[in-house]
């Protein structure tokens, strides 16, 4: 043979082999190899599917030839010749990708049967019963799979014949109502297909293994491959496999089975199986199947064996399998082995105990629990034995689910909530000022908004369930109720969100409590030993800071000061500085903030004594806390036309002319950040006071506070030097009259290009770098996070414009060379800065390794996210030690 190889023996692979064999392949490859009881076969591999994809559905020269050459191996170890009409070889084909895709692609069983060879097989088995209805099977199948046809035709002509028998399974139809059925199953073909059902095996197994090929692309396999990002590039392998037969009679059987509970992660063998079955049955649910311990009863030499090769398999693999497997006549074989997917809480205990076992390292447990899948375990979830009526789907924004009655306003849902109900706050998109009904509501649902907008972020921050961007969603605030696909939902109905998925379900769902094993914090507590990179969180209240520190965070690396502005208390004082004419009144209206910051900065930095606090001085323009001014512009005319007390009419007149005033076309380039700070130094002096203030307060009752000053939207060395000269200012004043020595680093967020390419001067003057990947995404991709995520990043990445949503993901191409760039540049004109990430990406595995690899000395990311960064990034330590 020359040219290139696309067919393997089973025996001429090997484990390792997956990327080009397909999981299955490789997994029957290795257990031919480990001597296992395994049906001879073939595979032929992922690249000749890529080949025949790229070819416009055309087998690559020399495939076919390979295909033959294989068979005649095939026969001669078998004994068996296909198609032949006294001992036919019948074969399996079936798909398997480099990456598990469970039940997306296609199956055939029994090729190989036609009307002469199927009386060879009664003939040779004693049983024509067994052999009719293995090609009543093979028709069905090779029908709906290879020519099209809707299973269902066949499935009315199986029920009719049931029903006249008076039977309920398969198994118990005799040879003549066999006969009946295939017959009737050919005239369908033929009325479908203008043809006569296949009779060349040869042509059949062409044919089945261009429908495999096919299946790749079939719109389930798409949709999966989407939703679990896996590459649509990478083809399926095709397994062609000597049948064996579980419907052979008592005696006979076929299952699927777990090393492990795949849910539990006990070590106890878990599955099912049906006797006198072929796999298709097992799943069908026309039948109920066993669960695996029975087959101690009903085969218990067959079960011993089963035992003793799963341990094999499972010490050999050194993880949890998830195995196939078909008894004939009382003989195992075993047709697939791949490593089992399973739930958070299992593969937790299964790593812990594996380790426990000296089966795998403690490095190894590390790598064997996927991150994401923590969050699992630090919120409620939904039961996944519930059934659902969802409505609708938006971006899942914070995991976890909740249930509660809908409001559709903040305060609506404070005053619910102090009564001990719960409520789902539902709104167009969340604002600042919405903060209140956020904390009270059980959960968050918007219409509008991405991942990164304000619900979003404040959700995650508290660990509430929110999903964004519904829009799917028509909201009537007015008469308070929403539609969706023609449902109305009024306020004070039940609903849940579920904000893993992005699911909206009508009414309220069964919640599973979150779970922490001691399992849990031992592979913590192992990836805290390897990790490289430290663990902070973004924490704005005493609360938020509380639950990171018992998460395990090692500081805070973004403490939001805006958030603190909002409280309904203080938001009169706030707008009072805002509308001061003069600096000497905005003071007045500052002084009565300071003491209420000073509180804050307090509690916060006492909650993590001896831990740094990253403290933002504020970023947010200033019309952010000032009414909505159409809103504001109503409720005025309204006063007018009803007589409103005219004292407050003009303070509403006030602020809506100040409003309007302060209002900007582009409010997140704008007059925000330190552009603020420079023109209204004032504002970032109170804060400055506050902090250091607060910092004094808890020297002089033993604590140990570490604090750090971070200056935002810094484009500009200048622009930090100003504002690092006001602060270590006002550190020197209050040295001076405390008496103490301040250590209070200045440093700065980058969040603009401009601020990558300079980073070399503008380190001369900072202490730190925080790298504020939300910001510099939208900046360096252009994008308003807000509208992208809602209106067009889906079909980016359908187009395959973008891998990922950059929000989500962090962008290493575009986004991730800039901050390369800012480290490099940063630490070579200042070899002692600090530098760290607080945008969202800080949270997300991928985005995580990329910070190892950039060296980062930190990442931070909200309460909730720390146990899934402080695994990511031991995870990186491993993979790139």
């Amino acid at each position: 043979m020359t040219g290139k190889k696309y067919v393997y023996l089973f025996e001429e692979g090997r484990a390792d082999m997956r990327d080009l064999l397909g999981g299955k392949g490789a997994g029957l490859a290795e257990m031919t190899n480990l001597g296992l009881p395994v049906p001879p076969g073939f595979t032929i591999t992922t690249e000749a599917c890529r080949e025949y994809n790229a070819r416009n559905r055309e087998f690559p020269p020399g495939l076919e030839q390979q295909v033959q050459e294989a068979l005649q191996t095939l026969e001669k170890k078998t004994g068996k010749v296909f198609g032949d009409k006294k001992n036919p070889l019948l074969v399996s084909v079936r798909s398997g990708a480099a990456i598990s895709m469970p039940g997306m692609m296609d199956t055939v069983l029994n090729l190989g049967l036609n009307d002469e060879t199927v009386e060879a097989l009664a003939a040779a088995t004693g049983d024509r019963r067994f052999a009719l209805d293995c090609y009543r099977r093979f028709i069905q199948m090779f029908s709906d799979i290879v020519l099209g046809i809707e299973n269902s035709r066949f499935e009315e002509i199986l029920e009719r014949y049931k029903k006249q028998k008076g039977i309920q399974y398969d198994y118990q139809l005799d040879v003549e109502t066999l006969q009946k059925i295939i017959d009737d199953y050919k005239k369908v073909v033929k009325e479908v297909t203008g043809e006569d059902f296949p009779q060349d095996p040869k042509v059949q197994l062409n044919r089945a293994i261009r429908a495999v090929f096919d299946s790749w692309n079939n719109p389930r396999a798409v949709v999966y491959r989407k939703a679990h990002q896996i590459p649509d590039d990478l083809g399926t392998a095709v397994n062609v496999q000597m049948m064996v037969f579980g419907n052979m009679g008592e005696d006979s059987g076929t299952g699927v089975a777990f090393t492990r509970n795949p849910a539990t992660g006990e070590k106890v063998l878990y599955g099912e199986y049906l006797m006198n079955a072929q796999g298709e049955d097992v799943v069908a649910g026309i039948r109920t199947p066993h669960p695996i311990s029975k087959m101690k009863e009903d085969l218990p030499e067959t079960y011993k064996e089963f035992e003793r090769v799963c341990s094999l398999l499972e010490k050999h693999y050194r993880d949890m399998q998830d195995v196939e497997f078909t008894i004939e006549r009382g003989k195992l074989y075993m047709l697939q082995t791949r490593t089992a997917k399973r739930t958070a809480s299992a593969a937790v205990k299964v790593a812990v105990d594996m380790v426990k076992e000296g089966l795998i390292t403690k490095e190894e447990a590390i790598t064997r629990v996927e991150p994401t899948q923590l969050t699992q375990l630090l919120h409620r979830r939904i039961d996944p034995s519930a059934k659902l009526e969802v409505i609708a789907k938006g971006l899942p924004a914070s995991p976890g689910a909740a249930s509660g009655a809908v409001v559709f306003d903040a305060d609506e849902a404070e005053r619910r909530g102090k009564s001990g109900e719960k409520v789902i706050l539902v709104r167009p998109e969340t604002t600042p000022d919405d903060i209140h009904g956020i904390f009270a509501a059980q959960g968050v649902l918007t219409s509008r908004g991405g991942m990164t907008s304000h619900a979003a972020v404040v959700a995650r921050g508290i660990g509430k369930p929110c999903v964004c961007g519904c829009e799917a969603l028509r909201i009537d605030l007015e008469n308070k109720s929403f539609t969706v696909e023609g449902i109305v939902v009024k306020e004070g109905d039940l609903i849940s969100i579920d904000g893993s998925t992005g699911q909206v379900i009508l009414g309220a769902v069964p919640l599973i409590e979150p779970e922490f094993s001691e399992d849990f914090r031992l592979i913590l507590e192992w990836a805290d030993e390897v990790r490289k990179l430290g663990v902070r969180a973004n924490a704005d209240t005493p609360q938020d800071a509380q639950r990171a520190r018992s998460f395990g965070a090692e500081g805070i690396g973004l403490c939001r000061t805006e958030h603190m502005f909002m409280a309904q208390d203080r938001l009169p004082i706030v707008q009072e500085m805002i509308l001061a004419e003069t600096p000497e009144e905005r003071r007045q209206a500052l002084d009565k903030l300071l003491p209420m910051q000073q509180g804050d900065f307090y509690e916060i930095l006492k909650v993590m004594d001896g831990l740094p606090v990253t403290i933002r001085l504020l970023d947010p323009p200033l019309h952010e806390f000032l009414p909505n001014t159409e809103e504001l512009a109503l409720e005025i005319t309204t006063m007018r036309l009803t007589s409103g007390d005219p004292t407050e009419i003009s303070r509403k007149e006030a602020i809506l002319k100040k409003a309007r005033a302060l209002a900007e076309f582009n409010p997140m380039l704008g007059h925000r950040g330190c552009r603020l700070g420079i023109t209204t130094p004032e504002i970032y002096r109170m804060q400055v006071e506050a902090i250091v203030g607060a910092v004094v307060q808890l020297l002089k009752e033993g604590y140990h506070p570490k604090p750090e000053i971070m200056i935002p939207v810094v484009m500009d060395a200048r622009e930090l030097e100003i504002l690092r000269e006001l602060c270590l200012e006002v550190i020197r004043e209050f040295e001076q009259k405390s008496g103490f020595q301040l250590d209070i680093p200045v440093g700065t967020m980058i969040e603009l290009p401009r601020a990558c390419l300079t980073a070399d001067e503008i380190a001369k003057v900072a202490d730190f770098f925080s790298f504020g990947t939300n910001d510099l995404t939208q900046t360096t991709f252009g994008f308003s996070r807000d509208d992208a995520e809602g209106k067009f990043i889906p079909q980016y990445l359908e187009k395959k414009i973008l891998k990922e949503n950059p929000f989500a993901v962090l962008d290493r191409d575009g986004v991730g060379k800039l901050v390369k760039m800012a480290v490099e540049l940063g630490r070579s004109s200042n070899p002692n800065l600090k530098l760290g990430i607080c945008g969202e990406h800080g949270g997300e595995p991928h985005s995580i390794e990329f910070c190892h690899l950039a060296g980062l000395d930190y990442v931070s990311c909200s309460p909730f996210r720390i146990p899934v960064a402080r695994l990511a990034a031991a995870q990186a330590a491993v993979r790139h030690r």
